[in-house]
C-alpha cells in the first residue's frame, strides 16, 4: 500500500479515536482534529512522518484500553429481580457518574447462573465483578473468576465462610457489607459494654437465630465478668407478653435483650409500659421491620447496620432524586462498589500492582462513607450501630 494512504488511514483511526468518534465516521470534531494533525505531520521528514503516525495509533488504543469494564452481577429475573433491580441502578448511575463500561448479567440467585454469569465475565474481560446477593451464586462464580484473575465486590452475601475461606480457596472476593455473625458479635459487644452496670436480661425465642444472637451475647457478658438477672425463652407471636414481663420485673431486670422478631419486641414494650416495669428493651436488626398493630415503645434499642440512605453523600442522592428513583436497599451499596472498582483500578494502574493488592488493606472514599477491606476481604469495621426509638422513628444512640 503507498505510504500516502496508509499514513491517511492510520491518521483516521487515531483522530477519530481520540475524538471519541466511532471508526469509520466523520464528525466535525474528528475532521478538525484530522486536518490539523494531517497538516502536522506533512511537514515532516518521511521517516519522521511513519513514527509520528504508528504514535497517534498506540496513543489511540491506549485511551480505549484504559476504559474501565466491570461486571454486574444482579438476579434479575425470579423472586429477588426486585433487589436485582436496586443493584442495576446503582452501578448505572455510578458508572454514568464515573465514566466507566458496564457489563451486567443475570445471575438468578442460582449456581448455574453465577456460573453461567462468571463465564461471560470472563469472555469480555471485565477488570472486576460487583454485585451478587445468592450464596449459591457467588459460590459458583469464584472458581472462574479466580482462574480468570478478576476479583469481585459482593454487596450482600453474608456467608462466613466466603472469606473464612480465603487462605485455602484463594478466592479474590471482597464482602461490602456484614458478615453473618456481624450481628450477633455487635450486640454482644456493644451491650455488655452499655449495660455493664445495670441489671440486664437476655431471653430469645428459641429460633436458631434468636438462641444463636442470644447466645453470643450470654457468653460475652460471662467473659467480662457480669451475669444476667434472669435468662429464658419465651413463646413467640402471642397477643400479650404480660407473664414474662411480670416475670421480669420480679427479677429487677431493668433492661432485656430479646432475641427475637419486632412484632414481639413492640409487644413487650407495650406490656412493659402498663406494668410500669421501667424496663428498655433491645434487640437486632430484626427492629428495621416496622412493627404490625403495636409500635415499638420509645426507648427501645436496636442494634443494626445505619439506613444507607441516612449517612449516603447528598451529592449522590440528589443523583438518584434526578432520576426519579429512590436510593434504597442494594442501589446506593452497589454505586459504592463501583466507586471502589474505579479508584482501586486507577491505583493498580499507576503503581503496577495487582488489582487485589490495591483494593486489600486501602482506604475507599465512597457515597455511603469510608470503606477498608481486611486481609479477608471483610469489612475491616463493623458497620453495625446503636439507635434508639424516639416515638417515630430510630435515631442513632450518640444524636439524643
Amino acid at each position: 500500500m503507498p505510504q500516502a494512504k496508509w499514513l491517511k488511514r492510520i491518521l483516521k483511526f487515531a483522530c477519530c479515536a481520540k475524538a471519541g468518534q466511532p471508526l469509520g465516521l466523520g464528525g466535525k470534531q474528528c475532521q478538525e482534529h484530522k486536518t490539523g494533525t494531517k497538516d502536522a505531520i506533512a511537514r515532516m521528514r518521511p521517516g519522521t512522518r511513519t513514527i509520528t503516525a504508528l504514535f497517534w495509533l498506540f496513543a489511540a488504543g491506549g485511551a480505549h484500553a484504559a476504559t474501565l469494564l466491570v461486571g454486574v452481577a444482579a438476579p434479575l429475573s425470579g423472586p429477588s429481580a426486585i433487589l436485582g433491580k436496586q443493584i442495576e441502578l446503582g452501578t448505572g448511575l455510578a458508572a454514568q457518574a464515573n465514566g466507566i463500561e458496564l457489563k451486567t448479567v443475570d445471575d438468578a440467585c442460582s449456581a448455574d447462573g453465577g456460573a453461567a454469569a462468571a463465564r461471560e465475565f470472563a469472555a469480555a474481560k471485565v477488570n472486576i465483578v460487583v454485585g451478587f446477593l445468592c450464596t449459591e451464586a457467588i459460590e459458583a462464580a469464584m472458581p472462574i473468576l479466580k482462574d480468570t484473575g478478576i476479583p469481585v465486590i459482593t454487596v450482600g452475601v453474608r456467608t462466613e465462610s466466603l472469606t473464612d475461606r480465603r487462605a485455602k480457596t484463594g478466592w479474590p472476593v471482597y464482602r461490602l457489607g456484614p458478615r453473618g455473625d456481624d450481628e450477633r458479635n455487635a450486640v454482644a459487644a456493644t451491650l455488655t459494654r452499655l449495660w455493664r452496670d445495670e441489671l440486664f436480661a437476655i431471653i430469645d425465642d428459641g429460633t436458631i437465630y434468636g438462641r444463636e444472637i442470644a447466645e453470643t451475647f450470654r457468653a460475652a457478658a460471662e467473659q467480662a465478668a457480669l451475669k444476667p438477672v434472669f435468662v429464658d425463652t419465651f413463646r413467640p407471636q402471642l397477643d400479650n407478653q404480660i407473664g414474662l414481663i411480670g416475670r421480669l420485673k420480679k427479677a429487677g431486670a431493668t433492661h432485656v435483650f430479646a432475641g427475637g422478631d419486632g412484632d414481639d419486641i413492640a409487644i413487650m414494650g407495650r406490656d412493659a409500659a402498663q406494668l410500669q416495669a421501667g424496663i428498655v428493651i433491645a434487640g437486632g436488626e430484626n427492629l428495621r421491620t416496622p412493627p404490625g398493630d403495636v409500635p415499638y415503645a420509645t426507648g427501645t434499642l436496636m442494634i443494626a447496620p445505619p439506613e444507607w440512605a441516612d449517612v449516603a453523600d447528598p451529592k449522590v442522592l440528589a443523583a438518584f432524586t434526578a432520576q426519579k428513583t429512590v436510593a434504597d436497599g442494594y442501589a446506593l451499596p452497589a454505586y459504592a462498589a463501583v466507586e471502589i472498582a474505579k479508584a482501586a483500578s486507577a491505583q493498580a494502574a499507576s503503581t503496577g500492582k495487582p488489582l487485589t493488592d490495591t483494593i486489600t488493606g486501602h482506604d475507599f472514599a465512597t457515597a455511603i462513607g469510608p470503606v477498608r477491606f481486611d486481609a479477608k476481604g471483610d469489612l475491616s469495621q463493623s458497620p453495625y450501630r446503636v439507635f434508639r426509638f424516639d416515638g417515630t422513628r430510630f435515631v442513632p444512640l450518640e444524636s439524643n
